[in-house]
């Protein structure tokens, strides 16, 4: 006989699978996604999960029973999401829109470590068109990443080289200078210039509805200084969708300037943790600054941030920078080319968090209290700011 405890579990996944489709009438923004799948065990939690640059909660969420699972809600406008399990990366993504949708197929499941990996990519969607556009935008970081992938084979050499000479500068200085290290350097540009039009193409050919947009979002993993000029070419509808006003927010955050900044905690090269305020200790004022090695508005900011720090560091001031980069690899190659001479960290994902960057280059300028003194200051306007504060 099943326990009480098994009996209310079993209510309650039912409530999950089938609560959100009763309806006392049928309102035209209903979106209904059924599911019939191989590869889950009961109880498995499915959640949409929205296409988003921040952390947020699941659009919905369904439990799988004898394979099959339902989403039903309503909604006012299209949204992009992952149907994945909950507390799991990846999934597929898909349309949520008003209508019917199936989604049929198997998921495979792979352990590492004991942790269990889930791979949904051969799960088919139908009777969803947006989804069908979607994918097929998409299709674009596909090519962009097969690109990526095949110079990383085509120059491991200078890679594994690089590796293997650690600290040892003067091995890294002959690396450098060879011509292999010449040609990767070629082809990384030549890369970024690729994707930069791939990607340019497809923000204009949709400019004028949410899809604009929605794939500037879902083809950056943070807006950059530089995507201003795109979304001021979308139309007014396109800024005014959903995913319009998400760039906006990004693009055009409300000022903090006053506020104390909250404190975090990094890892230096040496695996020694430092907070903040360690930091600051000393200093005047501290440039808080949020990079990353593909983003060219940051580089192309470092020589303004070298002279200030030229300038200024004997009278107490200092810089942090965080980067932002996914890949170890690729930060500590852009450190080795810039020959930055103040701290720098790898976010492990918390601190751009905490502060909810949202695009790069972001930058915070506090006082020894932690108070914002300024915020996105760059170029001739940072070297202004400090002109006060330090005169």
């Amino acid at each position: 006989m099943k326990s009480l405890k098994t009996m209310m579990g079993a209510v309650a996944a039912a409530a999950l699978v089938w609560g959100g489709c009763t309806f006392n009438q049928h309102p035209t923004n209903q979106y209904t996604i059924s599911g019939q799948v191989q590869g889950l065990v009961d109880s498995t939690i499915l959640v949409l999960a929205p296409v988003s640059h921040e952390s947020e909660k699941p659009l919905a969420e369904a439990v799988v029973i004898n394979g099959k699972f339902t989403f039903c809600d309503t909604i006012n406008e299209p949204r992009a999401v992952y149907l994945r399990i909950k507390d799991n990366y990846g999934g597929i993504p898909l349309m949520v829109e008003q209508g019917k949708i199936q989604v049929e197929g198997t998921v495979l499941s792979h352990v590492y470590n004991d942790e269990v990996s889930y791979d949904m990519k051969k799960l088919q969607v139908s009777g969803s068109p947006l989804t069908d556009k979607y994918q097929s935008l998409l299709s674009v970081r596909e090519k962009m990443d097969s690109i990526y992938v095949s110079n990383r084979e085509r120059f491991a050499e200078v890679y594994e080289k690089l590796n293997e000479a650690g600290k040892d500068e003067q091995k890294k200085k002959a690396i450098r200078s060879s011509a292999e290290y010449k040609a990767m350097e070629e082809a990384d540009h030549t890369f970024f210039e690729e994707v930069d039009r791939a990607y340019d193409k497809v923000f204009m050919d949709n400019k004028d509805t949410f899809w604009g947009p929605l794939m500037l979002i879902s083809l950056s993993s943070y807006l950059t200084e530089d995507q201003k000029t795109t979304y001021e070419a979308f139309s007014q509808e396109a800024k005014d969708s959903y995913y319009g006003r998400k760039v906006r927010e990004e693009l055009y955050p409300a000022g903090k300037v006053g506020s104390k900044v909250p404190s975090f905690t990094v890892t230096d090269n040496d695996d020694k943790e430092v907070t903040l305020e360690e930091l600051c200790q000393g200093k005047k004022y501290v440039l808080i600054d949020f990079w990353a090695s593909w983003c060219n508005p940051c580089r192309k900011e470092i020589p303004n941030l070298k002279n200030l720090y030229e300038k200024y560091a004997d009278k107490g001031f200092q810089i942090i920078s965080i980067s932002i980069d996914k890949k170890k690899a690729d930060w500590e190659k852009a450190l080795q080319e810039e020959q930055l001479s103040w701290p720098n960290y790898l976010d492990n994902g918390d601190v751009a968090a905490i502060y909810k960057v949202k695009m790069i280059p972001t930058m915070y300028l506090i006082d020894s209290n932690g108070i914002m003194v300024g915020e996105n200051l760059r170029g001739e306007t940072l070297v202004q700011k400090l002109a006060e504060l330090y005169n």
